[in-house]
């Protein structure tokens, strides 16, 4: 396209319509920015929900591990005190009999 072809496109275009084709293009330039701002910001904010999933899993992992610990000690002692009780009935039962 050589420069004479150019000529009569921009003698077509009156310099309003050019001035809000610029105008556009800029606000098109701002949302654009605008829409990668909130982008990265979404893509943090979803870094960091998996960031404390990730640390409420470990704390559920290590609550559910505690938990069972916790129920082997009560069944232990659970166990202990029936054993104690045993005694005692044995121990009454032989008082009885005297």
């Amino acid at each position: 396209m050589g420069l004479k072809a150019v000529e009569p496109l921009a003698e077509q275009v009156p310099a309003d319509d050019f001035q809000a084709l610029e105008e556009k293009i800029y606000r098109t330039i701002e949302m654009y920015k605008a829409a990668r701002s909130a982008q990265a910001a979404a893509e943090r904010d979803a870094q960091r929900v998996r960031q404390q999933l990730e640390d409420r899993e470990e704390q559920l992992d290590a609550l559910r591990r505690e938990t069972v610990k916790l129920r082997k000690e009560r069944e232990e002692v659970r166990l202990r005190v029936e054993k104690m009780l045993e005694q005692i009935d044995a121990l009454a039962d032989e008082q009885a009999a005297s």
